[in-house]
């Protein structure tokens, strides 16, 4: 038992080997009263016989006796075999000195010991039943071999054998059929729970489920909205902290500023300048925070699905003003609406993010290619040396960057990889580019709109 690991299989199992001994047992206890039943049934046929037989004896005797006394008296009063009664019983007959009188067909075979009483003897290989006539002088001994006896009690317990053959085996299988139907809600809830993505912490439904199964629902119940607390209170704290960070360091970027343009001292300047540049990231790193707190908190997809293609316009057409650096974006979506229940707003982060990883790690002065196709598939290609495959698996990891030297809060791809996971998308990084040397490729497959999918099903 300590092997199954299955509780369906261990219930089955021990429920079907206590009906298997049970059945067993029960067969046991009635073949064996049933033997002890049967030997009682063939005593009394075996004294019937011969209380049938030895009147019948008696009147052939005499009939014989009248008809040979005329001949002679002194002869032996044995006479001719009379017809065999039964084809497994028979028997002798006897005056009181000994003498056989009657005898059926095969008695000579017969070992038959001296008359000693009335009542029931056995030798090695018969049981015998002895009677006397009312004035003694004629004793019968009836005879019926053991080997008879045995085989009626092999044809019996044969006949009480093979239904257990059948009835055993449909029982086992219909313990383990009612055993797997027990067990249909506990899988039903292992399946509810294995269908679960990582950020769904929403309560398991409790209807219909077994009285065994509602205090464990109602403690997984508990457990998830404990986690759903703590996750909360955890994103509420990142979200808060870096909103409330932005005023103060926006105004400590401000006297920076300040600093910088009116001291005279080159080196004061030089200061005030490194302390805008690391206000600067701090700033960039709570709008980060702030953004991942949005990708892992809030509802991302809505009722309705919206066109993706002007929020990605809008988002290369920001990285690709002169104020931004003019980068090189090279922008291709098809002429048709590309539509997807994802939160606009949502998508929006999830593009900069890319394009900003893509900026910050591509080669300097090469294009960053950005695809968008009707089936909701967004792709970014830039051109730089290969990532070694432990690289792309650690860079969608939390504060994680390609190199040590690498600017960036290393929370790009780990935002993207959130709205990914929770939206029900998929993302995948591929170093080198297909049909390329170099370079690093992002795909992201966008979710589809869920009426779309119910009219597909």
């Amino acid at each position: 038992m300590r092997g199954l690991r299955s509780l369906q299989a261990r219930l089955a199992l021990a429920v079907g080997l206590s009906v298997t001994v049970l059945w067993l047992a029960a067969a046991s206890i009635t073949a064996n009263r049933l033997g002890h039943e049967m030997e009682e049934v063939f005593d009394r046929e075996l004294a019937a016989t011969a209380q049938r037989i030895l009147p019948l004896a008696l009147r052939d005797l005499r009939v014989r006796r009248d008809r040979d006394k005329e001949d002679d008296d002194d002869d032996d009063e044995r006479v001719s075999r009379l017809r065999p009664y039964d084809e497994a019983v028979t028997y002798v007959v006897r005056d009181e000195r000994g003498r056989v009188l009657l005898l059926s067909q095969g008695a000579e075979e017969v070992n038959v010991p001296p008359f000693e009483g009335r009542g029931f003897s056995q030798t090695s290989t018969h049981r015998l039943y002895y009677d006397t006539a009312r004035d003694g002088d004629v004793i019968i001994a009836v005879a019926e071999p053991l080997d008879h006896r045995a085989e009626v009690s092999r044809n019996m317990l044969l006949g009480l054998a093979l239904p257990l053959l059948v009835v055993i085996p449909m029982s086992l299988a219909a313990i383990a059929v009612a055993t797997r139907s027990g067990f249909r809600p506990v899988r039903k809830l292992k399946q509810a729970l294995e269908a679960r993505g990582r950020q769904d912490l929403s309560p398991l439904p409790d209807t219909g489920l077994p009285s065994e199964l509602e205090p464990v629902a109602g403690a997984i119940n508990q457990l998830l909205d404990r986690l759903r607390g703590a996750f909360e209170a955890e994103r509420s704290f990142a979200a808060n902290a870096a909103h409330e960070l932005r005023t103060p360091v926006a105004g400590a970027i401000a006297q920076a500023q300040r600093i910088r343009t009116e001291t005279q001292d080159a080196a004061a300047a030089q200061r005030a300048t490194e302390i805008e540049t690391t206000l600067k990231r701090l700033m960039r790193m709570s709008e980060k925070l702030m953004q991942l707190a949005r990708a892992e908190g809030s509802r991302l997809r809505l009722d309705a699905p919206s066109d993706l293609r002007p929020v990605l316009a809008l988002i290369v057409a920001d990285f690709s003003r002169p104020d931004a650096g003019g980068q090189q974006i090279a922008l291709s979506m098809p002429p048709g609406p590309v539509l997807s229940d994802l939160d606009p707003d949502v998508f929006g982060i999830l593009c900069r993010n890319l394009i900003e990883n893509a900026l910050r790690h591509g080669k300097h002065g090469c294009p960053i290619d950005v695809r968008l196709d009707e089936k909701g598939t967004l792709t970014l290609s830039n051109d730089g040396p290969v990532l070694p495959p432990e690289t792309v698996e650690k860079l969608m990891q939390r504060f994680e960057r390609g190199t040590a030297t690498t600017e960036g809060s290393g929370l790009g791809l780990a935002i993207v990889k959130a709205i990914t996971d929770r939206a029900g998308g998929h993302l995948a990084i591929t170093s080198p580019v297909p049909r390329k040397d170099s370079g690093v490729q992002v795909t992201v497959l966008l979710p589809e709109n869920q009426s779309d999918q119910e009219q597909k099903m």
